[in-house]
């Protein structure tokens, strides 16, 4: 985070608008066998936003995520079994819709995103209807499979909206009204790059980026591997290029 920006967010959170934003927004935290990172995830929340309203999505783990939960006095919704990120994450969504949150966050539990940037999203929230945390507005993508499979995501949606994402697959974002209440009535749609790309395409949603740095992941271990992740991208541009442009 370069002096500039951190001097700008420092700004925003001493403003009333910064208050009233944070008591109006919630951090949804899918986790899912989350046990050797939850608490650290947490603590470092609090640290950074003490009067954050969040909740964690207990996606049916297998671990002491949930025990975790329950002894430290964490806010947490318990899935009886896994159902993966796209349904958890709607879960909390339906939960922040039924207890009229205007805005919501996607957070990940494994320690790589880093709270400090929070601010920097809740700045644009008044003014776009989602807002990105991109690694790739002042850094070039690294070269990997999975880079060059974004790449591709960024230009199907490019192709079908006319917006340029540069971090279409970025885990941090933040949902305004529109996406919030369309995520809570619509079951297929999930917190994913061809959600994106339908809510520009069909419901007219302003999106924004804004720059931030991820970090690796703290412990465990994620479930893209090598071959889930081709697969994921290449799931995702199919669906942008094919099914999202004609989705009701």
């Amino acid at each position: 985070m370069t002096k500039r920006t951190r001097d700008a967010a420092t700004q925003f959170r001493n403003s009333p608008v910064f208050t009233d934003l944070v008591g109006r927004t919630l951090i949804i935290i899918p986790a899912y066998n989350e046990e050797e990172s939850l608490e650290s995830t947490i603590d470092e929340l609090l640290s950074v936003f003490p009067a954050c309203h969040y909740l964690i999505v207990n996606d049916g783990s297998s671990d002491k995520t949930r025990s975790i939960c329950q002894q430290r006095g964490f806010s947490y919704l318990d899935l009886p079994v896994n159902i993966g990120l796209a349904g958890a994450f709607q879960a909390g969504i339906k939960f922040a819709f039924a207890h009229n949150y205007r805005y919501v966050v996607q957070f990940d539990a494994d320690g790589q995103h880093d709270p400090r940037y929070l601010s920097s999203l809740l700045s644009k929230a008044c003014d776009h209807d989602i807002v990105i945390g991109s690694r790739f507005l002042t850094q070039k993508k690294p070269l990997s499979l999975r880079m060059v499979g974004s790449t591709f995501i960024t230009a199907a949606i490019r192709a079908t909206t006319g917006t340029h994402i540069k971090d279409p697959t970025s885990g941090m974002r933040l949902f305004g009204p529109l996406a919030i209440k369309t995520f809570a009535a619509d079951m297929n749609c999930g917190p994913e790059p061809d959600t994106v790309s339908y809510l520009i395409k069909r419901k007219k949603a302003s999106v924004i980026e804004v720059p931030v740095a991820m970090r690796e992941r703290t412990a465990g271990s994620s479930y893209l591997d090598a071959k889930a992740a081709i697969r994921y991208m290449l799931r995702m541009a199919i669906s942008i290029v094919c099914i999202q442009p004609f989705k009701k």
